[in-house]
């Protein structure tokens, strides 16, 4: 019998060949963009957080925040190597049962005897020694259930009622859980990654454009009842208004730009660090950068996530099956959102909203998301026989149907 394969995907019935069993690699320029920016990441948290973490009280060990961002980078990229292995179709079986999961967490979080809040906001729970944040789980959970949904439904995404509405009512679930923590930027995130799948997925633009005077007229509401987000908003509209105050931190960001010129002031030499610029180590890192390494070393930064989100698209593009292609262009949205959106804060383009920049800002939470999001990347580029259990159950009913 005569081998049937389609692309990578050797057919249940084929014959073998050493052409369609040959196992391709998965893409090494995504996997050595990933690690770059993680291990520069490692660099800048230690320059940021060196001198403050070492006067601390509480820590008083200046290599606090390297230890333990160091110790997460190494769980997210083993979590990268097994996730990289692991079929990318048994997302798709998973997508539900996560999102069961992450609501449930969610949930705990807002429970006081169980989440943890710090700076007023409820996001962590303790596991034993560490704290997670399931806030940065919602965002790759939406994303596979998102994906999962338009492969299910692609036929019927037109159709505003049928289609659309569903997906829209279960993300708008979440983010209602997340904005009582609170946390308005990653539902800003969550909400443009949401709109760009459906948009890719084949809805219309014009059922789309029916939700943004929805999404404004809540943003604004949310903006106006919250003191601290209209003083926000007051100084992105004018940092200079008040620079010791709601300014402050946007102010500090651009004066370290400004003082990083084209080359900046060195490695480790930044003055911005030194208990002026808050959160220089997890927010704002890229401002410290273009404090220390100038223009070229930031410019080379958004030239990395530049590539990362030209090769996550073509890895989408050229999944074998729906379900990839969406999961693809959903994971690559994500981290390219956000690293838009922090670069965007931190250079008093956007208000500042309390995103860190995927891989390079300190977290262990969400580096160890971002690197789980390249490992089902890496494992679509490679499409090591994706989809082959599934389409074998669906030859047995008497033929081949892509999902």
């Amino acid at each position: 019998m005569s081998q049937k394969s389609v692309g990578t995907l050797t057919l249940p019935w084929s014959t073998p060949s050493p052409k369609a069993t040959k196992q391709v690699t998965f893409d090494h320029l995504l996997l050595i963009v990933t690690v770059t920016l993680a291990l520069v990441g490692l660099v800048m948290v230690f320059s940021a957080s060196a001198v403050v973490a070492g006067e601390n009280k509480r820590f008083h060990d200046s290599w606090y925040f390297l230890k333990r961002q160091l110790a997460w980078l190494a769980f997210g990229l083993a979590l990268l190597h097994v996730v990289s292995r692991i079929d990318y179709v048994w997302w798709k079986r998973l997508a539900l049962p996560l999102l069961g999961l992450i609501t449930v967490l969610l949930v705990l979080v807002l429970i006081p005897s169980v989440g943890v809040a710090v700076k007023g906001a409820r996001r962590w729970l303790h596991l034993g020694p560490i704290s997670i944040q399931p806030v940065e789980m919602v965002k790759l959970i939406t994303v596979i259930y998102l994906a999962a949904y338009l492969a299910k439904k692609e036929d019927r995404i037109q159709s505003f009622r049928d289609g659309l509405m569903p997906a829209v009512a279960v993300v708008g679930l979440l983010s209602g859980l997340v904005l009582l923590e609170p946390d308005l930027g990653t539902i800003v995130v969550i909400g443009l990654v949401t709109a760009g799948m459906l948009f890719l997925g084949g809805a219309r633009m014009s059922h789309l454009f029916r939700l943004v005077p929805v999404a404004l007229v809540a943003m604004a509401v949310l903006i106006w009842l919250s003191p601290y987000r209209w003083k926000r908003l007051l100084a992105f509209l004018d940092p200079e208004q008040d620079p010791t105050g709601s300014g402050f931190q946007i102010h500090q960001s651009l004066l370290a730009f400004g003082s990083g010129g084209l080359f900046g002031v060195g490695l480790g030499e930044g003055k911005q660090k030194l208990f002026f610029l808050p959160e220089a180590h997890t927010d704002f890192v890229l401002a410290l950068m273009g404090e220390e390494l100038g223009l070229v070393g930031t410019g080379i930064i958004i030239l990395l996530f530049a590539v990362f989100a030209i090769r996550g698209f073509q890895i989408a593009a050229r999944a074998q099956m729906p379900f990839g292609r969406y999961l693809g262009m959903g994971i690559t949205l994500l981290i390219t959102a956000q690293a838009i959106i922090n670069a965007s804060v931190v250079t008093g383009l956007l208000p500042t909203k309390g995103l860190t920049l995927p891989f390079v800002s300190y977290g262990g939470s969400s580096l160890v998301m971002s690197l789980v999001g390249v490992g089902i990347l890496l494992n679509i580029s490679r499409d090591r026989q994706a989809g082959q259990e599934e389409m074998r159950q669906r030859s047995g009913r008497g033929g081949v149907r892509r999902q």
